[in-house]
């Protein structure tokens, strides 16, 4: 477990469950959570329990969780090595949970963001699929700890891509050497598709 100069601890691989936990109440108001879900908490939590756990099956699946001094869990991350599927297996009990427990709009709408944003990945990079703060936590540097700690977990030669729908985050990502390399329209949402080289954060 790393621990950061505002005290805040980063530890890998903790367990899914709690971070679709943390990430569902970060993404309470991101905008392609509410579009899948319809902007039901409920439903945005069991969707989070089922990526989760099929993400958790992915060979060589990377999971960060952010702590404060408490031990509180407050944010995490989530990253895919490059050409990381999930088992058949598992898309296959995947794709039955999310219809049976957020809903047809919420599985169509999830493999339609994914069909348009895996396109637009370089075959040979990490995907920070999540990566998020709960909301009273936001701009106390949780976040930007976690950022800290991607280099090290995802240690290809093909650098992070990741997407977002909230706009206001690309300058943060910029600031940790990222660079947008395509906006995506899906459905209502406009996407802004990043990439960042391999190697340490700029400094700052």
């Amino acid at each position: 477990m790393a621990e950061g100069r505002t005290g805040w601890r980063v530890a890998e691989a903790p367990g899914p469950a709690v971070c679709a936990e943390v990430l569902a109440a970060a993404f309470a108001e991101e905008s392609t959570a509410r579009w899948i879900c319809r902007g039901s908490d409920a439903v945005r939590g069991r969707w989070f329990a089922a990526l989760l756990r099929t993400q958790a099956t992915v060979a060589g699946g990377r999971r960060l969780l952010v702590s404060d001094p408490d031990g509180r869990a407050v944010g995490a991350a989530v990253l895919t090595p490059p050409s990381g599927r999930p088992p058949v297996g598992a898309r296959v009990t995947w794709t039955a949970r999310t219809l049976a427990h957020c809903g047809g709009r919420a599985l169509t709408r999830t493999l339609r963001y994914l069909a348009v944003t895996e396109r637009s990945a370089p075959p040979d990079a990490w995907t920070l699929e999540f990566i998020g703060v709960r909301p009273e936590y936001a701009g106390k540097g949780a976040g930007r700890r976690l950022l800290e700690e991607l280099p090290a977990s995802a240690p290809a030669p093909g650098g992070i891509f990741l997407t977002t729908s909230d706009t206001a985050n690309v300058g943060l990502y910029e600031s940790f050497g990222f660079t947008v390399t395509g906006r995506l329209r899906i459905g209502p949402l406009e996407t802004v598709a990043m990439w960042r080289a391999p190697g340490p954060p700029p400094p700052r």
